[in-house]
């Protein structure tokens, strides 16, 4: 028999799944099962967890039909576990690595009932508040086991399902299920540790209890709240039914119900104030009910005052001390507030005149007609947006879509393109009155949200290296970042744009805020799909490339940990591994001001055409593309042509700037580690074998099926006409614009 079942229920965590399966597959723990559940999730949670159970036999994957709810789906998960040990991990938790060793040991060495373990909480700015195990038990009790009458204290743990694991045996042989509603957790956790004969304690943080930022019930307003008092009301008719050997305990629990009903109706994120004076009176009538003969220990201080205002029913004096404390909380607020704005005041000095004209111009009427572009810090006419402007200009002529450049980009837009020089009273006042502001990176921080107006953010790529708030736990590549900043423009948004599900996943993630996320494929990446023959040729053409020449892109990242450094390249001995037709082209990464070329002026068999615009005409003239961990593989496997990942510093980056997915274990072709590798991808004509076209393959349909050419008009459509976003295109493998002959 397996030692251990993890339940993982799952609806509506597509951006957590992942990492919450990956903290238990990838540790060194053989005797165990994964039951994920799928729970009619409407977002990509089933895919992931087939996915999942694909390449690994330790999953078992359960799709429900219809939504159940977290209780139900823990239950259906129970009947198809066959460990001896069963745990709950909610989909959007994750263990903390290496706690499963140290849990199998302590099952298996004590054999309790119930094994409790220690958790922290994981706030959104990875803040983690620490448990009361400590407090609850100062002398852990070591592989000792305990019944509860022992160690009544076990019940001030926090009452869910997931910091407890219980003997599959014991739980079926009690009848134990969830039921369904919110707070399910109440009437499973006190009654598993009031039947336990043996309770164990690992005192060591096995949970990471994520409190999520938008989405969880502990942050969303509304009258199902009540149902935590009916959940309450279950444990005490199980207590009922277990006869006089619980009766010393009652006490204990019934404080414990007062506890936790006075935190959730003094939660202003849960209980409405309409609903408040219901949800005491339903709370006084179960203290009336459940009220032990002898009474039960009341707390000290003021916590004591609450309870006693309970036992009286005194709602009007409750209420009072409700205010009270909500005045001293928004003081506080209000405090740690003015210490940014004077120093934003002082920050701006000189510009202080132009922030307050952008100030009057907000007092102004939005511009119903006004769409402001840009991208890549203003640097010009480019990625995602510029699709977008171009199918507006299209489909909603009556939009005036105006770009945003520095001072010395205003040369590099397109004749005809409308425009405003950053830092300019027009800049400013566009800001101010555009209707739709559409970027593919942040707007500054000092533009505000008006009623009315729509924040499209486009994002620049599938996201490999870990972005936004996951940045928190990778301190070298988040230098100077200001997460609380991050949090106020990420709210600004409207719609996210997303190139895939892999990328809706983790935007959800890094990104947590009420967007609503366009998952239509890349706008940029229209043109590779749409491409003709003769618009190839006429691309290579215009860098001088010939027909039988063997060209290979090098587009590495940026290392924001190291700024300074560069893989080991030579481009003069990769080319001379392409044979006489190789050519060698090497593009730098946008954070690196480009110098452009000369027109008409041919590009050598070795060049740099970093500063060659736009990037989409070197995809379309390469014949290969050699990367690390750029988004730039994503766009350039919609050619379907050969991909080489070449990543030599891939265990640093990954330790220092964080990776969402490991591109040499699932990459778009051959895989190479140092430079002498990647001579012999080429020599050998790995680049181009049936390996690594096969894996270009799965990286396709993984990443490539929403690119039919459309998106931008899908983007256009839903934004400036508000239509519905219309289904993607099926369209056949187009295979390679021309034979891609390269040895």
């Amino acid at each position: 028999m397996t030692l251990l079942s993890i339940v993982v229920p799952a609806h509506r965590v597509q951006g957590y799944l992942r990492e919450c399966l990956d903290s238990i597959l990838g540790q060194p723990v053989d005797d165990l099962q994964v039951v994920a559940v799928d729970d009619a999730s409407p977002d990509a949670c089933g895919a992931i967890i087939d996915e999942y159970a694909a390449r690994d036999p330790r999953v078992l994957a359960v799709h429900l039909e219809t939504n159940a709810g977290l209780g139900p789906a823990r239950n259906v998960g129970l009947d198809r576990a066959d460990g001896a040990y069963v745990w709950f991990l909610d989909g959007d938790d994750w263990l903390e690595p290496d706690c499963l060793p140290a849990v199998a040991d302590r099952l298996r060495g004590t054999r309790p009932d119930v094994l409790l373990v220690d958790h922290v909480r994981r706030r959104w700015d990875d803040r983690p508040i620490p448990s009361v195990l400590a407090e609850v038990f100062p002398d852990p009790p070591g592989e000792q086991t305990f019944p509860l009458r022992e160690r009544p204290e076990a019940l001030r743990l926090l009452h869910t399902a997931w910091n407890r694991i219980v003997r599959r045996d014991f739980l079926v042989d009690l009848g134990l299920r969830f039921p369904t509603g919110w707070y399910e957790d109440v009437p499973f956790s006190y009654p598993v540790l009031l039947a336990a004969g043996r309770i164990g304690v690992l005192d060591r943080v096995c949970v990471n209890y994520r409190q999520r930022r938008l989405g969880a019930i502990t942050r969303t307003r509304g009258d199902r709240h009540l149902e935590a008092i009916d959940q309450w009301e279950r444990v005490f008719r199980w207590l009922d039914g277990q006869g006089p050997a619980v009766d010393p305990l009652r006490s204990v629990v019934f404080e414990r119900m007062v506890w936790h009903c006075l935190c959730v109706l003094g939660n202003g994120e849960r209980i409405a104030p309409d609903l408040r004076p219901v949800f005491f009176a339903r709370l006084v009538a179960a203290y009336t009910r459940w009220l032990p003969a002898g009474g039960y220990p009341v707390p000290a201080g003021p916590e004591g005052l609450r309870h006693r205002l309970v036992a009286a029913g005194r709602w009007p004096a409750y209420r009072a001390l409700l205010a009270a404390d909500r005045a001293r909380a928004a003081a506080g607020t209000a405090r740690r507030r003015v210490t940014p704005v004077v120093r934003r005041a002082a920050r701006l000095g000189r510009d202080a005149l132009r922030y307050e004209y952008y100030l009057a111009e907000l007092r102004r009427p939005i511009d119903p007609t006004l769409a402001l572009y840009a991208a890549y810090w203003y640097r010009g006419y480019a990625c995602n947006p510029a699709a977008i402007y171009a199918a507006a200009r299209r489909l909603a002529p009556h939009v005036r879509g105006v770009w945003i450049v520095r001072p010395d980009k205003v040369a590099t837009l397109p004749p005809g393109v409308e425009y405003v020089v950053a830092g300019t009273l027009a800049y400013y006042r566009a800001l101010a009155r555009a209707r739709w502001l559409v970027n593919n990176v942040n707007f500054p921080d000092f533009v505000h949200k008006r009623p009315g107006s729509v924040h499209v953010q486009t994002h620049h790529g599938t996201p490999v290296k870990v972005m936004g708030l996951d940045q928190q736990r990778y301190p070298l590549g988040a230098l100077g970042m200001d997460f609380a900043k991050l949090l106020r423009r990420i709210d600004r948004w409207d719609h996210s744009i997303s190139a895939n599900s892999f990328s809706s996943q983790m935007w959800e993630r890094a990104y947590p805020a009420a967007y609503t996320t366009l998952e239509v494929g890349y706008p940029r990446n229209d043109r590779l799909v749409t491409a003709t023959a003769e618009e190839v040729r006429a691309a290579r053409a215009r860098l001088g490339i010939g027909p039988d020449d063997r060209v290979v892109l090098y587009a590495p990242t940026h290392r924001e940990h190291l700024p300074d450094y560069r893989p080991s390249f030579d481009p003069e001995r990769l080319r001379d591994a392409l044979g006489p037709t190789g050519r060698v082209l090497m593009r730098s990464h946008y954070f690196h001001d480009r110098r452009r070329p000369e027109p008409g002026r041919a590009v050598a068999r070795v060049a740099d055409v970093s500063g060659h615009d736009p990037v989409e005409e070197l995809y379309l003239a390469a014949d290969v593309l050699v990367s690390d961990y750029s988004s730039a593989m994503f766009d350039y496997a919609v050619l379907d042509r050969p991909i080489v990942v070449y990543a030599p510093d891939h265990e640093a980056y990954r330790l220092a700037r964080g990776v969402y997915f490991d591109v040499t274990a699932e990459p778009p072709g051959a895989v190479a580690g140092d430079f002498a590798g990647l001579l012999e991808a080429f020599r050998s004509g790995a680049v181009t074998g049936a390996e690594a076209t096969a894996a270009r393959r799965r990286f396709r349909e993984r990443f490539c099926a929403l690119e039919d050419g459309h998106a931008a008009e899908r983007v256009a459509r839903r934004v400036f006409l508000d239509e519905p976003a219309a289904p993607v295109t099926e369209r056949a493998d187009p295979g390679p614009a021309f034979d891609t002959g390269c040895p």
